[in-house]
């Protein structure tokens, strides 16, 4: 049996509607390919999930001055700054998906990929989500969720479509005055990790835990017409990320 290829997309910043449907072409694609890409923001932006009212950003002026987007996914807003961000997404069935969470088993690889650089890093031993009213993900602690002491560091949402996953998430490098109750791996740790470390450690650490072969590839032309399409139609139109 011949060893699984999971294509390595570079790295790169874009505004929050290229990003999310960057996200959504991964999915798309995940029928036939399985992709890792990990990207920054060319702006301090705020990613709402996809099931929350877009009202409630009005209560923080810091907030509600931020780019919005909305995103294909579930779970609480995210504000994408001094941040690390990863999308995955794998075709349905073996040997992609074996029934393990991989939100649980990604937080797990990014935890073994901190520790390499220095930073110890666990996951949330909470056997239930809690009871959560806020507008941030990272003030909402859910089992699986990546902590430094009692600081939240990564969070993740999913979207399945016909099998395939989409799994992306946000790992926080350092606190944004956008939030300034929400320290980041710097302010816990005392660690000043670059965006560039951090991927390169977590594709180290997703190779030993797979066995799968990791391989830099770019997106195929008509994915790149097809981000530009989503971009257009949906991600930064108001009857997207305000229609809640």
């Amino acid at each position: 049996m011949s060893t699984p290829v999971l294509r390595c997309l570079p790295f790169g910043l874009a505004d929050g509607g290229w990003n999310m449907a960057a996200d959504e072409t991964l999915l798309e694609s995940a029928a036939h390919v399985a992709s890792l890409r990990f990207y920054g923001w060319s702006a301090a932006t705020l990613s709402l999930g996809y099931f929350q009212p877009e009202r409630l950003r009005q209560t923080d002026p810091r907030l509600a001055e931020l780019p919005l987007v909305r995103r294909p996914s579930g779970g609480a807003a995210l504000i994408h700054h001094h941040e690390v961000t990863y999308g995955l997404a794998l075709p349905a069935g073996l040997p992609w998906q074996t029934g393990e969470s991989w939100l649980c088993r990604m937080h797990a690889i990014i935890a073994a990929a901190l520790q390499e650089s220095g930073v110890a890093a666990a996951r949330h031993g909470l056997k239930a989500e809690q009871p959560f009213a806020g507008l941030l993900c990272f003030k909402h602690f859910t089992p699986g969720d990546l902590l430094i002491g009692a600081g939240k560091i990564v969070g993740s949402a999913q979207r399945r479509q016909r099998g395939a996953l989409l799994q992306h998430g946000s790992i926080l490098l350092r606190q944004s005055e956008y939030a300034p109750a929400l320290p980041g791996i710097f302010e816990l740790s005392g660690r000043a990790l670059s965006a560039a470390e951090v991927c390169a450690a977590v594709e180290q650490a997703l190779l030993r835990s797979t066995g799968w072969l990791l391989e830099d590839d770019g997106w195929t032309g008509a994915e790149l017409e097809r981000i530009e399409h989503l971009r257009a139609t949906k991600y930064t139109q108001d009857s997207w990320n305000h229609k809640r």
